[in-house]
């Protein structure tokens, strides 16, 4: 694997953005992702950039974890977002503790299989337990058997909560965590 794993820059709005459009027209996107590529490519410029700042390699709520390939291209990516207790999450589910949040996890087709995910997500929870968070989750879609797996390698397990999804009735998805 021949690829620079890092914290992304306020500055790279235009590649985040670029990657998360690549990543919503991937055949499981609808699966994996709360948004569609129709709604993310109308969001304004700012939206981007507002959005890269609050993740970028110096923030403190959220870190977006990027995996530039050898030519200089964006290849992957995750983020973890910083929970806080006494808040709600996206779910309507109440934040009891402080918890990172594992969203956005996309890897290019031709770069899966290689470790390049492990060693993203090894970098997205070590900036996890640096900013101090008692445990990290991830949700994710009942029909997402290869992502399950995944997570399951890497010490994600069940926690038994289920989400039920708004956008696809009748369909769950479900949460996973790490315990430090």
């Amino acid at each position: 694997m021949n690829c620079l794993i890092r914290s992304i820059r306020s500055d790279e709005w235009p590649e985040a953005k670029a990657l998360r459009l690549i990543a919503l027209q991937d055949p499981v996107a609808h699966m994996a992702f709360v948004e569609t590529y129709e709604q993310a490519l109308a969001r304004p410029d700012t939206y981007w950039q507002e959005l890269a700042a609050r993740a970028a390699h110096d923030a403190t709520e959220a870190q977006q974890i990027i995996a530039e390939g050898p030519d200089g291209d964006w290849v992957g990516t995750l983020t973890v977002l910083v929970e806080e207790p006494g808040t709600t999450d996206w779910a309507g589910f109440p934040v009891e503790r402080r918890q990172g949040h594992v969203v956005g996890v996309y890897v290019r087709p031709e770069y899966r299989g290689i470790g390049l995910t492990e060693v993203m997500f090894e970098d997205g929870l070590e900036w996890a337990w640096q900013a101090g968070v008692e445990r990290v989750r991830l949700i994710v879609h009942e029909g997402n058997t290869r992502a399950q797996r995944f997570y399951g390698r890497v010490g994600f397990k069940p926690s038994g909560r289920v989400v039920p999804l708004e956008k696809a009735p009748g369909e769950t998805e479900f949460e996973y965590v790490l315990e430090r």
